[in-house]
């Protein structure tokens, strides 16, 4: 009867529940956007400003704003799968991009990109481009940016897209 009564009362505080899993498969000759980048947060003032996030995730700051802490500051981060020693070609869309304020029209500039290769990115600069030197083909690279304040400044979560291209030698 015991035996009875303890498998009743694990039935009754049974349960089950769900969960999403995801995964992204890549082919050859193939990259994506791994992190975005973010400038984390910044007070501006009556004066136009600078903010930069380099490649490797320093961030500093010129003109008339402050950085605050919190939020999240990286650079953006992309990867990708060719062979290796190969040479990939890196380019950008356009010299800026637009950031909007979400829910508003206010915009800022993100400008003077620059692609990264650190040890981790296991990207080679080369003057015909970047070589990849994992055995795997498997590289990423940073890319950071400087993003133009304007002075005043409206408040709130800005947003934009950074195109960037990938030629497979």
């Amino acid at each position: 009867m015991a035996a009875l009564l303890l498998c009743a009362a694990s039935a009754a505080n049974a349960g089950s529940g769900q969960a999403i899993g995801k995964a992204v498969v890549v082919s050859q000759l193939s990259f994506l956007s791994v992190e975005e980048l973010e400038f984390g947060n910044i007070l501006p003032s009556t004066a136009a400003g600078a903010v930069t996030v380099a490649p490797n995730g320093a961030r500093t700051r010129t003109g008339g704003v402050t950085l605050v802490g919190g939020g999240l500051v990286q650079p953006a981060r992309f990867a990708g799968k060719g062979s290796f020693n190969q040479t990939v070609l890196i380019s950008l869309s356009a010299p800026s991009f637009i950031l909007t304020r979400i829910s508003g029209t206010e915009t800022m500039i993100l400008d003077t990109i620059v692609i990264g290769s650190t040890p981790t990115a296991i990207l080679t600069t080369t003057p015909q481009g970047f070589l990849i030197g994992s055995p795997t083909g498997i590289f990423n690279f940073p890319v950071g940016g400087t993003l133009r304040v304007n002075a005043n400044q409206v408040p709130g979560d800005y947003q934009g897209n950074l195109t960037i291209t990938l030629n497979y030698q």
